[in-house]
């Protein structure tokens, strides 16, 4: 059964493509429109993109799985009376609007979203089958589930945190017995009045008070947030709760005025202040949510997903001091994630726990996007002003990195999720101190967290404090961990102000190319690991194309690129 998962969502939309319980692609409508989270409407890019990796069309879709996003007034059937005539009026005059199914269901205190859908104007617009069956997904089931498929585990809290979706901004499930128990955040929070509460929202309107955009650079508060102190936890800890149950509250009435808050709090302290306080909040309540879930439900694995969990010094935290044995944070952990978690929610309800738990497995790659392979190198090697430098891409490209020269390495499909993982990876010595400023001009970026540095697995321990508990969740660079004191001056570019990195361990079966060069380098240099940072300028998404990245070594972005069969430069 070929099922489409589809997220419409305001930022992050996306798709992906499943065979029964085989992820065949899955693509961020930003990596293919160019423009950073991109949303608000159905990523029909992304379909096609994710059908086209598979071969097939839209007439092989049978069922379509979607979340509760923005969709065009037309595909709605409940208006009545002023709204009806407002929207048929718009839709005459070429004006109309998208609603969120998300907001439409609170506004009729409803749950059954399919019921308000008109199934077959969404089929029939999109071209899909009339047969096709269109289903939706509760946006943190979808970010829990794939925390748990994912694993193999007998028990765990699955625990989801972010700036918002149907109208919660968590949700904790326990795995126990055979079974899942929704203790927060299911379908009936709809019903509700929306509850002031997220620390994500939080954290993302301090990003806006120091100057940068919310829901994209959170990340360099955190970064930040190792240069200041917490000047300002007090002050923000006074209006948040953890009760007995876990669940945080905080005695702000809207959004609005915990926006003005942080506005407040930001201008009465430092930027490095700011963001450490925040940092601490954030660090502080969730921590102690968890641990009071973990009290009333002893279990010993933590699933978590939703995007505050992109924030990796949260992650370490928890995989330290909850007192779990292992943790799992879902690599796409943000909304761009939600579609495969719709399609498991969808395979869950079509064939029941049991069933649904017997086809589980660990991840090892997430390259999901559409492999260019093959003609990587007709496209680079014929781009005026490139020329190849030599056909042995192992040998040649940790060479040149020993030199301190800057690598794009170009493999495999276009990773799903955040994170570069070796198919869109920029590597590079992480022995140069000078290689953090230097690249980040290159790249038009403003950072305050140094690279992350790659590792083969086998190397990892004598490098990094890394836990047995965290080593699933450091194949996808989603937590730091401590570097071990003799490595912190030999590697710099990889090393935090706190001692802490953002490892990625790779092995050689997951991409060979990757791992080579990293061991070839170790060979070379004695050091066994490498800068791993993203291959995309500032407020660009990861390239996807070869076109896109000859385009990067053509403007100097970086000295040379490294397919799996050659070594380029600029001529």
């Amino acid at each position: 059964m070929l099922i489409l998962g589809v997220h419409s969502g305001y930022h992050e939309a996306s798709a992906c493509l499943f065979d029964d319980y085989r992820m065949i692609a899955a693509v961020a409508l930003e990596r293919l429109t160019r423009r950073k989270i991109d949303g608000g409407r159905v990523p029909d890019e992304a379909i096609d993109e994710c059908l086209a990796i598979a071969g097939l069309t839209r007439d092989k879709v049978d069922a379509v799985v979607l979340g509760c996003g923005p969709f065009p007034w037309r595909y709605y059937n409940h208006f009545s009376g002023g709204r009806l005539v407002e929207g048929l009026v718009r839709q005459a005059i070429g004006r109309e609007k998208h609603k969120s199914m998300e907001r439409e269901l609170m506004l009729a205190k409803r749950t059954d979203s399919e019921a308000i859908f008109r199934h077959d104007v969404f089929l029939a617009a999109h071209g899909f089958r009339a047969d096709c069956g269109v289903r939706f997904f509760n946006h943190h089931l979808a970010h829990a589930l794939p925390t748990l498929f994912h694993t193999d585990w007998t028990e765990a809290l699955l625990y989801t945190a972010d700036g918002g979706g149907d109208n919660v901004q968590y949700s904790h499930r326990i795995f126990q017995g055979g079974r899942i128990d929704t203790l927060y955040g299911g379908d009936d929070e709809l019903t509700r009045t929306m509850r002031i509460d997220s620390l994500g929202l939080a954290y993302g309107y301090a990003t806006q008070a120091l100057g940068f955009r919310i829901n994209r650079h959170e990340g360099k508060l955190t970064g930040r947030a190792a240069y200041g102190r917490p000047a300002a936890f007090d002050r923000i800890a006074a209006h948040f709760t953890v009760d007995d149950h876990g669940q945080i509250r905080s005695d702000f009435d809207s959004n609005p005025a915990l926006k003005r808050f942080m506005d407040e709090i930001a201008h009465s302290v430092s930027r490095e202040d700011m963001a450490c306080s925040i940092q601490a909040a954030l660090e502080h309540f969730i921590l102690q949510s968890v641990k009071r879930l973990l009290a009333r439900h002893p279990v010993k694995k933590l699933g978590l997903a939703g995007g505050v969990f992109a924030n990796v010094r949260l992650n370490q935290r928890l995989a330290e001091e909850a007192g779990v044995d292992e943790v799992f944070v879902y690599p796409a952990m943000s909304d761009q994630g939600l579609p495969a978690g719709g399609v498991l929610q969808f395979l869950l309800e079509r064939d029941g726990l049991d069933a649904w738990l017997g086809r589980r497995y660990r991840l090892d790659q997430l390259y999901l996007g559409r492999d260019f392979s093959l003609a990587a190198d007709e496209v680079i090697g014929a781009t005026p002003g490139l020329k190849k430098i030599g056909d042995d891409p192992v040998s040649l490209s940790a060479e040149l990195c020993a030199a301190s020269k800057v690598v794009a390495l170009y493999t495999k499909g276009m990773e799903y999720g955040p994170r570069a993982l070796g198919a869109r990876t920029i590597l590079g010595s992480p022995a140069d101190s000078g290689i953090n400023d230097s690249l980040n001009k290159r790249l038009a970026r403003l950072e305050f967290m140094p690279f992350a540095p790659v590792v083969v697995a086998e190397d990892a321990d004598s490098v990094f404090h890394l836990p047995a508990g965290s080593r699933y969740a450091a194949r996808f660079m989603t937590i730091t961990c401590a570097v071990r004191d003799e490595w912190r001056k030999r590697i710099p570019a990889v090393v935090h102000v706190d001692g802490t990195a953002r490892p990625q361990l790779i092995e050689r079966p997951v991409n060979p190319t990757y791992y080579d060069i990293v061991t070839r380098f170790k060979a070379q240099t004695g050091l066994p690991v490498m800068i791993n940072t993203s291959f995309n300028v500032h407020e660009e998404p990861i390239i996807n194309t070869p076109g896109e990245c000859a385009r990067a070594l053509l403007d100097d972005r970086i000295d040379y690129v490294a397919t799996e069969r050659a070594v380029y430069a600029r001529a």
